[in-house]
């Protein structure tokens, strides 16, 4: 229970990485707030009913963060006005867009990847700032790539907006060095979620690890034991052995 009564935000909570990542929060004491989409398949329901059903605590709140960044300022009075203070923000929710050439890639689908993957992290980070520093000891966890630190062929926007994210980490950590506020990202790796499937759709993903075996960074990250860590970049295979 090192989380015990901590508030935390997962974005992309409905599936894959940010569902498995909820669940853990919430078994080790969090109230998480879950953020995503919820579709006809009523995934973040899902999620919300999982965590119940372990004795776990958990609020709702379905947002498409390509089309209603607009209501975060509203979300953000919401928390204040309930909690007060917010101490885990988990920026995972990412869209993969196309993988082929830069030369062909489609103008709205580049402004959506930025969008999801870039400028709702941004947004989500700069409007809840003041509920970060009401915390104690908060952090914010940044879910990038592995093309984010070496550009690959065909991997486009995707790649472009994990590097923007990795660099948007950094410059967040430096300025926010003297608050109790740190920032740091995580590298997945490869993990059987939707995402990857769609990026190598012949990779038999019992092969590789499942959401829940990546979870000891993040659960790390967002724990007491990781004040020191800032603006550093974590690959979560490293960390898959950790316990608290």
């Amino acid at each position: 229970m090192i989380l015990k009564d901590k508030i935390a935000l997962v974005t992309g909570a409905g599936a894959g990485i940010g569902q498995a990542v909820a669940q853990n929060y919430a078994q080790h004491g969090a109230t998480v707030i879950l953020l995503g989409r919820n579709d006809k398949h009523k995934k973040l329901e899902k999620t919300y009913d999982l965590i119940q059903q372990a004795g776990g605590k958990a609020v709702l709140v379905p947002m498409d963060l390509e089309h209603d960044l607009g209501l975060v300022p509203e979300i953000v009075k919401n928390l204040y006005e309930r909690f007060g203070r917010l101490d885990i923000l988990v920026n995972n929710a990412g869209d993969l867009g196309a993988l082929t050439p830069l030369a062909l890639y489609d103008n709205l689908l580049w402004d959506k990847i930025f969008r999801i993957n870039v400028t709702a992290p941004f947004f989500l980070i700069r409007e809840m700032l003041l509920l970060l520093k009401a915390s104690e000891d908060a952090s914010v966890i940044n879910v990038v790539s592995s093309v984010a630190f070496k550009g690959r062929h065909f991997w486009g926007a995707y790649a472009a907006s994990k590097a923007a994210l990795a660099n948007l980490t950094e410059t967040w950590s430096a300025e926010l060095e003297k608050t109790p506020v740190r920032m740091n990202t995580v590298n997945p790796g490869a993990t059987a979620t939707a995402m990857r499937a769609a990026a190598y759709p012949g990779e038999d993903a019992s092969t590789i690890p499942q959401p829940n075996e990546i979870t000891p960074l993040f659960l790390y990250l967002a724990s007491h034991y990781s004040k020191k860590e800032r603006g550093n970049h974590l690959a979560a295979r490293d960390w898959m052995d950790w316990t608290p």
